[in-house]
Order: C-alpha cells, then structure tokens, then sequence
C-alpha cells in the first residue's frame, strides 16, 4: 500500500515547499526506506539558485541514510531492519562502463533524470509524477530507490554521519584515493573548504600528504580545514598560485578544487609542480565554462583529472568509510554543524547562502 510521507518539494524558485506526497510502493529490485536524515548539500543549493535544470515538481535531498521498511520482488541482499547509506547515482549494471567496473561513469542509469531503473518515480501528487532528486529524493520521510542505491552499513553508525557518507565523504575520498591516487609524503592543494573540501582534507591527512594547503575566502572556513588537517592555509585570490609557489618552492604535487567555481578551476594548473595533477571536484553552472592553457599542461606534463563522485562504487566505498569513521580515522562527525527539522529546510539553505560553514543535516 502507498505511503504518505512529508517531503520538501521544489517547483520553482529558491524556497521549498513542505507538503505531503505519495511514495509509492516498492517494485521489483526496489527498497523502501524510512529517511533518518539527510544532509543539506550545495548541489541541492544549485538547483534552487537556479544553476541546474531538473523536472519539476522535485523532492530535494541527495545525501541519505534511513532503514528498510520493504523490499521488492528479487531484493536479496537487503532485509527490513538493515540500515543503509543512499547513493545519489544508482547504476545500470548493464552498461560498457559498468561491465568494466567503472560504475560512476554509467550511461544507463536514470538517476539524474529522478526515475528509478523501471522508468517511475518515487512520488505521487494526485497521480501526477513528483520527481526524487538524483533518484534519492532524501528530503521525505520515505522514499524507495533502486536496490543498488542502498548498501548496508552497521547499526552504531549514527545517521547523520552516515548521510554524508553518500555524497560529500564518499566524493572526497574517492578524489584523494580513487583518482588522484595520493602518495604519503607528496603536497596538496585544496580550494574551497567547505563539506566537500574538508571531506579532501581529512583523506589527505589519512593518505599521509604533507603539506595540506587549504584555501578559502572565509577564515572560519580556514580554521576549520585546520582542525581537520591543513597544514597551512591561505586566502584565496587572484594571487593564490603565487603564494603557493611561496610555500612549497615549487608547486603542489596535487590541487583539487572543491567548489565549482570557474576562475578557481583556472587557477589550478599554475599551482602544480610539473608533473602534478589537478582534480576537479567541485561542479560549475552548465552556462560558465572553463579556459585552461593547454600549452602549460602539455609542456610541463601536468594532468587535469575530472572526479564524477570520487570514481565511488558504493557497495565497495560505503562500507570502507564506515569503517574508517568507527575506527576514528574519519572524523565525520565533526563536519556536522547543525541538525534541523524538515520543516526548517528553507532556513537551512538560507544559512549556506550566508556563509555557513561545516554541515547541516536534516534529522527526520
């Protein structure tokens, strides 16, 4: 039987609105799952701000973790009980990409269009289709999603922290391990600190990079990425691959840019030591792009690398990163800032806008 759930629902224009809608029931390689919370992330600010385009009307929320309520005809590995983190891009399984393994580059999967594999959405108003965002939806109090959209982690992983774990631990992790590859002892670069480059932050200091830059324009932002394992850190502007020069002699072996942010992507390569890598981990507006000087990178044999979530395979990534947090090497739960109702999502976002730093989570 349908659920009723009350989620946060974006039609039009910068604020969201709290309404009740239908969650369907789940369908064959579906989950049901009841939302413990949801993290307040930039993507989902874009949308609002206007920067991406999505159908309408869309249940906001990307970053998830919640338990399983049901479970559809040829669920296997996922029982009622089980608690799981939500992935934001759900693949086919069937594709060239996923065949290879490279899971986070599937080319049919219909998450970033908010339809699950059978080509339905999660939400119903009056029978009319509500779109789940990225095919999560994670701003209700249900929602059902692909089966390989939820993976299990244990039970003493709180949900807060497991949220993020989904979207901006598991995208800065995976940029510092899975496509960067960092080396204990090489230097690092990390622009913008807020959830995503803290996140790069922490997997640098576990990597053993040494120097961790940060830089950033806010310095309650600096002193953050300080806390979470920069060894240094610097005020962004026009200037910044000057400066980083100053403190290294020579350039980073690594920078990444964590923001989305046109003329800070520009900025990496002259930031690099030859032979470095810049990794783009932050996602521009589709109506801004980037200039590089290509000439710079193939003269000094620098590489920039584009970083797709952390090259993540959940059933593989989720798992470790739990892991890592119960063992206190991630400290996750540090990020989190503040903890929300549904009901205070508007604000939330207003507060990003702002200038917040660290995470807000919705706890349902």
């Amino acid at each position: 039987m349908p659920t009723a759930s009350r989620a946060a629902i974006h039609t039009a224009g910068p604020d969201l609105t709290i309404a009740e809608v239908v969650v369907r029931d789940p369908g064959p390689g579906q989950v049901l799952v009841k939302l413990g919370a949801s993290g307040v992330c930039g993507s989902d600010r874009h949308v609002l701000d206007g920067d991406w385009n999505l159908p309408s009307p869309t249940v906001m929320g990307h970053e998830g973790a919640g338990t399983v309520v049901a479970t559809g005809e040829g669920v296997t590995d996922l029982d009622v009980g089980d608690h799981v983190v939500l992935s934001w891009f759900y693949p086919c399984l069937q594709c060239a990409a996923c065949r290879a393994g490279r899971m986070w580059v599937c080319t049919g999967s219909g998450a970033s269009a908010g339809l699950l594999p059978d080509g339905t959405t999660a939400f119903a108003q009056e029978d009319d289709p509500v779109y789940p965002y990225l095919a999560v939806g994670s701003m209700s109090e249900y929602t059902v999603v692909a089966q390989q959209a939820a993976v299990k982690i244990p039970d003493d992983v709180p949900f807060d922290v497991a949220a993020l774990i989904g979207c901006s631990i598991a995208t800065g992790f995976g940029a510092v391990a899975n496509d960067a590859a960092v080396e204990p002892g090489r230097s690092a670069l990390v622009i913008g600190a807020g959830g995503v480059g803290l996140s790069i932050i922490m997997s640098l200091a576990l990597a053993g990079a040494n120097p961790i830059i940060a830089a950033d324009i806010s310095d309650e932002a600096l002193a953050l990425a300080s806390s979470f394992g920069a060894t240094h850190t610097l005020t962004s502007g026009p200037d910044l691959a000057a400066e980083v020069a100053a403190l290294t002699g020579t350039g980073v072996d690594y920078a990444f840019e964590a923001i989305g942010r046109r003329q800070t992507i520009e900025q990496m390569p002259e930031c690099l030591m030859p032979g470095g890598t810049a990794v783009v981990v932050g996602l521009p507006p589709e109506d801004d792009p980037v200039s590089i000087d290509a000439l710079l990178l193939a003269e000094e044999g620098k590489r920039l690398v584009g970083s797709n979530y952390g090259s993540t395979v959940p059933g593989r990534d989720f798992p470790l990163l739990a892991e890592l947090y119960r063992a206190g090497k991630l400290p996750i739960d540090r990020l989190i800032t503040d903890r929300v109702g549904l009901d205070e999502a508007n604000a939330a976002f207003d507060a990003m806008r702002a200038g917040a730093q660290g995470r807000t989570v919705i706890v349902h």
